[in-house]
């Protein structure tokens, strides 16, 4: 499972890699998968994932463990 903040990370740096390589535009599938990353991007750019580090996660997940929850 991941969190919003690694979701948000991974998008993130893809689209930093697509911005310096070569792109193909033209596919409908590749189109579909830039509106979805587009999409996932701007709702998860509003949430506090934006603002989240992997210390902070981390610190989140150790706090967690006394109470055993479950994924």
């Amino acid at each position: 499972m991941l969190s919003n903040y690694e979701v948000f990370q991974l998008l993130t740096d893809l689209k930093e890699q697509r911005k310096e390589g070569l792109r193909n535009k033209n596919s409908t599938g590749q189109q579909n998968l830039n509106t979805i990353m587009y999409e996932t991007l701007k709702y998860l750019s509003k949430t506090p994932c934006k603002l989240q580090s992997p210390e902070i996660v981390r610190d989140f997940l150790t706090e967690m463990i006394p109470h055993k929850l479950t994924k």
